[in-house]
């Protein structure tokens, strides 16, 4: 069983960075692409990040673009979501997501796994 946990949240203030981590468990990590999602409080979840399973492609939302950046270390069978220069509106919980094929992007229907996520609060 795919078990994907997320860590790293936490309360900051705004222009301060947070790095996420989503370790994957139970499966073969080169195997999956990964997407980062959010969701605010009252709102819909929204797409922020994804990285193909090669990690040679990677895909931001508009809004992070040039502040975030993901990753993915094979070895430690972990994804990353750095995020710099964090703003109010980035208050959300962030949640990884895994799926079976080689990079999916931003429907979030793909993906085949799900961590439980994570609070990331930025304070102005």
């Amino acid at each position: 069983q795919v078990q994907l946990v997320e860590s790293g949240g936490g309360l900051v203030q705004t222009g301060e960075s947070l790095r996420l981590s989503c370790v994957t468990s139970g499966g073969s990590f080169g195997k999956y692409a990964f997407g980062w999602f959010r969701q605010a409080l009252g709102k819909e979840r929204e797409f922020v990040a994804a990285i193909s399973r090669s990690g040679v492609v990677t895909e931001y939302t508009d809004s992070v673009l040039g502040r975030f950046t993901i990753s993915r270390h094979n070895a430690k069978n972990t994804t990353y979501l750095q995020m710099n220069n964090l703003k109010p509106d980035d208050t959300a919980i962030y949640s990884c997501a895994a799926t079976t094929r080689s990079y999916v992007g931003k429907p979030s229907q793909e993906y085949d796994y799900w961590g439980q996520g994570i609070q990331v609060t930025v304070s102005s």
